[in-house]
């Protein structure tokens, strides 16, 4: 294949996340292939994410100015907010509107691997809510920094 198109499994995956320590390893059976950027788009971002068996997409989080949306692709994956938990199956979407406080993730209970597509727009000064850790991120010049809730370094 040749650009515009690509073949998705040609993207190299990144494992894990930019999260600090002791957060990162509840991540690192995540894998994800990061298509929006191999593809330039700079306005959001397309993620092609893998979790494996008992693996979690994020801390329980929400966004402050960006959206979120994911589409299920193959396996079975619990979707957990602040009204409790749901499973999401092949086909079935979900959305998280900026500035909504019904924090989130995805979880993977079943004995495989699920995949879904996970899409992301880029505002800019974006800040992140982990409501059940003592993490704060804040997006800073296209870069995410993280801190504890009374903002000291990690």
């Amino acid at each position: 294949m040749r650009p515009p198109a690509l073949d998705p499994l040609q993207v190299e995956p990144t494992r894990g996340s930019n999260y600090p320590d002791p957060f990162r390893q509840r991540v690192a059976a995540r894998a994800k292939r990061k298509l929006g950027a191999a593809l330039g788009l700079k306005n959001f971002g397309v993620n092609l994410t893998t979790l494996g068996p008992g693996a979690q997409s994020a801390l329980r989080h929400w966004h402050a100015r960006q959206d979120e949306f994911v589409y299920v692709l193959s396996g079975e994956l619990v979707l957990i907010t602040d009204a409790g938990e749901q499973v999401l199956k092949p086909g079935m979407a979900a959305g998280f509107p900026a500035g909504n406080s019904d924090a989130h993730y995805l979880l993977n209970r079943s004995g495989r691997k699920a995949t879904y597509l996970e899409v992301g727009d880029r505002t800019p000064d974006d800040a992140v809510t982990y409501p059940d850790d003592d993490i704060d991120a804040r997006m800073k010049e296209g870069r995410w920094t993280f801190t504890r809730k009374d903002g000291t370094a990690f």
